[in-house]
């Protein structure tokens, strides 16, 4: 049953965990490891556990020479074929002391569009779970187009909770919630519940960013989790160093209620753009 609050994350039986290229790729690389522990803990609870990780192309930069994230779309999916096969392999290595079996999912916008793609996107990771193994979902750089992407891995998130009916989604940021403005200028205060429905149009949510290893921001975060709620899926965000307190169920970060009513329509993912 669908967390109503962020203390049920303790005990759902099944959530989704997002990371973002930042958290994990160059010196922040390390933090892998204590993402790895907090999942663990939470499988051994018995909880089927989905982790969206971010970070091919972050991953592969170094190995392709290149100090920042390229513009250039082949070049791209060069660092994401090469960084996404790393990241699995350093996700694996860290799992390999809990006895987890790490299974790679890649996804484009256009299989959540598809009905026959999307419905066996669906099925493959209910057979992953089933068989307990943690399923690590990434959109499919190697093939996406700049015209049509899911445009950042929160939305993706939001996306793959619809998908399979998760009780929870757990979106991971470098700030430990959510604030009324950005919370490096005067008179941010801390959002600690966002009501299903409730009115933030008067709330400064930063833009997007681009940096040298990927893309986000509040306002990706905020859009996604108002997407995962409307379909009844309880949110939380919080800070990457925070992920076992939000996955005990302890009071960290921004917990969006979820539609005590929702319909059974999934959203698309994809987003269009011009290039």
């Amino acid at each position: 049953m669908s967390a109503r609050e962020r203390a049920e994350l303790a005990t759902v039986r099944r959530v989704v965990v997002k990371i973002g290229s930042s958290s994990i790729s160059g010196e922040n690389s390390g933090t892998i490891q204590p993402l790895v522990e907090a999942l663990a803990a939470a499988h051994a609870r018995g909880t089927e556990v989905v982790l969206v990780s971010s970070g091919a192309i972050a991953t592969g930069m170094p190995y392709l020479r290149l100090d920042e994230r390229p513009n250039d779309l082949a070049t791209q999916q060069a660092a994401a074929a090469v960084g996404q096969n790393v990241l699995i392999y350093r996700y694996q290595a860290a799992l390999r002391a809990f006895e987890i079996v790490a299974g790679q999912v890649l996804l484009t916008a256009g299989d959540l569009e598809n009905p026959t793609h999307r419905s066996n996107a669906r099925r493959a990771m209910e057979r992953l779970l089933g068989l307990r193994i943690l399923p690590i979902v990434n959109e499919n750089d190697t093939v996406a187009t700049h015209e049509i992407r899911f445009g950042d891995n929160d939305r993706l998130a939001a996306l793959v909770a619809q998908l399979i009916g998760a009780d929870a989604l757990v979106l991971l940021s470098d700030i430990e919630c959510l604030y009324t403005r950005p919370p490096d200028q005067p008179g941010a205060q801390p959002i600690r519940r966002v009501g299903f429905g409730d009115d933030l149009d008067g709330f400064e949510f930063g833009s997007v960013v681009v940096n040298s290893v990927g893309t986000g921001g509040a306002a990706t975060k905020v859009s996604a989790a108002r997407l995962a709620a409307a379909s009844g899926v309880g949110v939380l965000v919080t800070s990457a160093e925070l992920v076992d307190d939000a996955l005990n169920g302890r009071d960290v970060g921004t917990w969006f209620d979820p539609n005590p009513e929702p319909g059974d329509a999934v959203t698309t993912g994809a987003v269009h753009t011009s290039v």
